[in-house]
């Protein structure tokens, strides 16, 4: 697809249609949770509860469209005298709404359509990883005070910032579960709570920052083969029990008394599987649960910390194509920004459903080798114009969405051209240069 055709397919999408997406996420799910949770609507209303909730899920596809504008142009108000709602009653909606029956409707969607992806895995694991991501929102007394301002070096910034912890299957970029807290929770505190919706017969990788004999042994005994890999901390201090092949060896780590004290079920020591390698003359060491060497083989287990990257990816993905690039969030009280958020992540597990679809299309792809920027606006388009179609000709056209795959697969990633590197931190004040011709004199 060229660029001018996917720009045609942006513009042509008309918010008007959206609420063509509801038989992606049954109605009567929508309806229970919003039971449940005490905020159904009972009588009549121009603007219902449960139609609400795609005005949310639409606050995220349609970034450029304001709050208020928003509901006048989604087709989500029942017949009535007025053709539009007034802002004030939009925002008194919201507030009703709340943001726990988003979160709760995010995560029954993520679990169903995680278990009808039929996701490739690796030694019968699905992969996984966790990572963090900061979310910032407009500066106001009331975000301020739920969220707070992360220090800098010279000061607090000037926005308030919500500090979110995703669990995403790699294959697809398919969320399995979030939370979210202000900036202030470290993010070992918030990977706690990952820990009992994690799916059984998993790998989940992290970064070494989540280094925690506790939150890993945690991890790895709560539910069936939960398994964990990640690189080795600099400075952590190990015993070798035994040598499994070459730069492969099984250690054991001793816990900290503090760290028992926090986790009760948390033994004197772990053993665990250490493997080294060298890439491009650079040692790199990784740690991992998985201590069969025979089921797991160690040559795969450092190449396989690579794809952890996939998460950051997705990170992308949100706030640059779903958000497009606006890096501040609308809601001006914490209720809104939560809402926000879980509605942008529903959103995005909505599309990325779709594109597991597509991608089954296809021999030999995954859904995470397809662009989500692409397949999303061509997505929302045909989505869109399929209330206007005469329900003989739907099949036809959610068929040629399959067709349309192919356009969307990824070119091979190309090696990168540059190296990491560090940057110098900024200085507060100006460094001084010596003067050439001095320095020249002396």
């Amino acid at each position: 697809m060229r660029i001018d055709q996917a720009l045609d397919f942006l513009h042509a999408s008309n918010a008007a249609q959206f609420e063509s997406l509801s038989d992606l996420i049954p109605p009567e799910l929508i309806m229970t949770l919003l039971g449940e949770e005490g905020v159904a609507t009972l009588r009549r209303r121009r603007m219902p509860m449960e139609r609400l909730v795609w005005a949310i899920i639409g606050m995220a596809i349609f970034r450029h469209v304001p709050m208020t504008q928003l509901v006048n142009q989604l087709d989500i108000l029942l017949p009535g005298d007025r053709p539009f709602v007034a802002p004030s009653a939009f925002l008194q909606a919201r507030q009703k709404l709340g943001d726990k029956s988003i979160e709760r409707l995010f995560h029954e969607t993520a679990s169903r359509w995680h278990q009808q992806a039929n996701h490739p895995g690796w030694a019968g694991l699905q992969l996984l990883a966790v990572d963090g991501v900061m979310w910032r929102t407009p500066d106001t007394p009331d975000n301020a005070a739920a969220f707070a301002k992360p220090g800098t070096q010279h000061g607090e910034t000037a926005y308030p910032q919500v500090r979110m912890l995703c669990q995403m299957e790699l294959t697809s970029h398919l969320l399995t579960q979030a939370v979210m807290e202000s900036c202030a929770v470290n993010e070992m505190v918030l990977a706690e709570q990952l820990i009992e919706r994690t799916p059984d017969h998993s790998l989940t990788l992290f970064d070494k920052g989540f280094y925690s004999l506790g939150l890993l042994h945690s991890w790895q005994t709560t539910g069936s083969e939960r398994h964990w890999l990640l690189p080795l901390k600099k400075g952590t201090q190990y015993e070798v029990v035994r040598k499994l092949g070459r730069q492969d060896v099984l250690v054991r780590l001793t816990t900290s008394p503090q760290a028992r004290k926090k986790w009760p079920q948390l033994p004197d020591t772990v053993e665990a599987r250490l493997l080294t390698r060298n890439i491009n003359g650079k040692e790199r060491q990784v740690l991992t649960s998985m201590v069969d060497p025979m089921r797991f083989p160690g040559a795969d287990i450092v190449e396989l910390y690579s794809h952890r990257w996939e998460i950051e990816l997705g990170y992308r993905e949100m706030k640059h194509s779903l958000q497009q690039h606006r890096l501040t969030l609308r809601s001006k009280k914490a209720a809104g920004i939560r809402q926000e958020l879980w509605g942008v992540l529903l959103a995005y597990n909505l599309l990325r459903s779709q594109m597991v679809k597509m991608a089954a299309s296809l021999k030999g792809y995954t859904a995470s080798q397809l662009s989500f920027h692409m397949a999303s606006v061509y997505l929302i388009h045909e989505l869109s114009c399929m209330p206007y179609l005469s329900p003989g000709s739907i099949p036809k056209r959610v068929a040629e969405l399959d067709k349309q795959a192919g356009q969307f697969v990824l070119p091979e990633r190309r090696e990168r051209s540059y190296p990491r590197s560090v940057k110098a931190r900024p200085q507060k004040y100006a460094v001084q240069k010596a003067n050439k011709n001095n320095a020249s004199q002396a």
